[in-house]
């Protein structure tokens, strides 16, 4: 039976979702609305029949770039080149775009076949994490999205407004920013997932503001661990996660298509996810 692949609907999108839960990537509980708000059709399933077997995501940010996650496909079908099928629907789609991915290292040899250079690893780190909000007056609830999204620009390689704007406004989301002179010069967000709850994006202008941050954030977390998954070369965020107990649990290899945009990751204490960049 030949693979059908189509674009998910946002049903479909849940599916998915749970499959990476199943993969123990740990969702967040909101996070099929979101996801789909910058690219609707950025999501493909492969069907055989009336049964999804296989999923990716390939999202257009801007008219340069583009990400791949969500790879997966069911144990039971894998080695029938239906995963194969789907990748290469989905890198068809990016055509012509810088694309970034968080693989699993075991596959960067892999990627590096179609193209991928390997840029960084991404690590995450996870625990329970005991703190008070901090008594800033820098720290903001922030009421304007707008504000936050040309901050973001600084941070992320293209433009992703409607996906920011989703991601700011979910369901159990919490957002906080620091606010200098009028401006805002770092923000974070927590999100809350199947387990426990995940930071990101952390982005600040050091490792001082980025520990204002993530204390005001973990001090309000659900029940249960805190990830966050900043990038290796940012000392300063493998420092802040050592000194509040986090202990590496995972990671990925950033790789990139084509040139690897030049991003200040000094200034990235944790990325907003391995799905979609």
């Amino acid at each position: 039976m030949p693979l059908q692949i189509r674009p998910m609907t946002q049903a479909d999108v849940a599916t998915a979702i749970a499959w990476a839960a199943a993969e123990g990537w740990n969702p967040g509980l909101a996070d099929a609305g979101p996801f789909r708000a910058e690219d609707a059709d950025g999501f493909l399933m492969g069907w055989l029949g009336d049964r999804p077997v296989a999923s990716i995501s390939v999202i257009r940010y801007g008219t340069g770039f583009g990400f791949l996650g969500f790879y997966i496909c069911l144990p039971e079908h894998r080695g029938q080149g239906h995963g194969l099928a789907l990748w290469r629907a989905g890198m068809a789609r990016l055509e012509g775009r810088v694309v970034g991915l968080d693989g699993v290292v075991d596959q960067q040899a892999s990627y590096a076949k179609s193209g991928f250079v390997l840029a960084h690893r991404n690590i995450r780190f996870g625990g329970v994490v005991a703190v008070e909000a901090p008594d800033d007056p820098r720290l903001v609830t922030p009421d304007d999205p707008g504000a936050i999204i040309r901050l973001d620009g600084a941070f992320f390689p293209a433009p992703r407004a409607r996906f920011l704007a989703a991601w700011l406004g979910a369901p159990g989301h919490l957002v906080r920013a620091l606010v200098e002179d009028g401006g805002i010069t770092g923000y974070g967000v927590l999100r809350p997932c199947r387990e426990g709850a995940k930071i990101g994006p952390l982005f600040a202008a050091s490792e001082a503001d980025a520990e204002t941050l993530f204390r005001a954030l973990a001090a309000r977390a659900p029940a249960g661990p805190v990830f966050l998954d900043p990038p290796e070369p940012n000392a300063a965020a493998l420092r802040l996660a050592e000194r509040h107990g986090l202990s590496p649990v995972f990671e990925t290899a950033r790789m990139y298509r084509g040139p690897a945009p030049a991003l200040p990751l000094d200034r990235i204490f944790g990325i907003t996810s391995f799905e979609l960049g």
